[in-house]
């Protein structure tokens, strides 16, 4: 059987021209090279140069020079591919986030992260906690970064930070004229839009509050246009409201513990791949310089 250590002697010796050379070069010695010329000549049943020296050719051997550089480099390729997919520079990098993760977070991360790696292939969805929790459960993402599912049997969470909700409304409305924060009894008699993330608020006010709203927008366009608009005012996390239109406003509440806490998820079980796992290192370095310049307040890292 022809073994492909044994094409590449060959070809490095047909090639180069000359057994000392190509010993060198192959960091072999002469006479190992010598046999295993020698073996390769038995398995093809055929001289493959025209004489001892090595410098010619016989009309077998260019034939297998040609097929063998062809073996040789095919699979000089493949080991460098693997080599590069595990050193997490080629790969392909699935990631699940919600909106205002991949509109504000994202972009300060993958310019970083992909210089170096002009192969690698990055896919974003970018969706609500309920659908990125699916998504990584169900291996369609290597990594989510949303709030907290309330089931993780079958994610792990790892805690990023903490963002607070605040109010938005239209610059015209009376809470634009309040001299501070957002109290809950301001909200009464106010139409309140609810969303995907104030779904996960549990103050007891807010329920109250929440009870009587007649409207749920799940897309944040939609939901900004509509406050725009003046159909009511909602409440979203900080993270979301950094660039609103100027007829739009955000304002602090006054219940500090209202807030969402933002993380990475993985499947549970499942073995990141190199580039998931190169990424998951990156973005953990990289928080406490993206917590401070996109201003998320009160103990984010948890």
């Amino acid at each position: 059987m022809i073994k492909l250590e044994a094409l590449r002697v060959f070809v490095t010796v047909a090639e180069i021209g000359n057994i000392k050379e190509a010993a060198e070069r192959l960091h072999r010695t002469p006479s190992a090279v010598s046999m295993a010329l020698k073996q390769l000549e038995e398995d093809v049943g055929g001289a493959i140069f025209e004489t001892d020296r090595k410098n010619s050719l016989t009309a077998l051997g260019s034939f297998m020079l040609d097929a063998g550089r062809t073996q040789v480099l095919s699979f000089d390729k493949a080991i460098a591919a693997i080599r590069a997919f595990a050193q997490a520079r080629i790969g392909r990098l699935t990631l699940a986030c919600v909106p205002s993760v991949a509109a504000n977070l994202i972009p300060s991360l993958f310019p970083q992260f992909v210089e170096g790696r002009p192969d690698m292939e990055i896919e974003l969805y970018d969706i609500d906690s309920r659908n990125v929790r699916l998504m990584v459960e169900r291996g369609r993402a290597d990594i989510g970064i949303a709030g907290k599912p309330r089931s993780d049997a079958l994610v792990s969470f790892e805690p990023l930070f903490r963002d607070r909700f605040r109010v938005l409304c239209g610059s015209s409305s009376r809470l634009a004229r309040l001299s501070r924060p957002v109290r809950w009894s301001d909200l009464r008699g106010v139409g309140l839009i609810l969303n995907g993330a104030s779904e996960r608020i549990s103050a007891r006010q807010y329920q109250a509050l929440a009870e009587k709203a007649s409207m749920t927008v799940r897309n944040v366009t939609s939901l900004v246009a509509l406050v725009k608009a003046g159909s009511g005012v909602t409440l979203l996390p900080a993270l979301a409201t950094t660039d609103l239109p100027e007829s739009i406003i955000a304002l602090d509440l006054a219940d500090a513990t209202v807030h969402r806490v933002v993380g990475l998820l993985e499947r549970r079980g499942a073995t990141r791949s190199p580039v998931a796992a190169a990424f998951r290192e990156f973005m953990l370095d990289q928080m406490s310089t993206l917590e401070e310049r996109l201003g998320l307040e009160g103990g984010y890292r948890i």
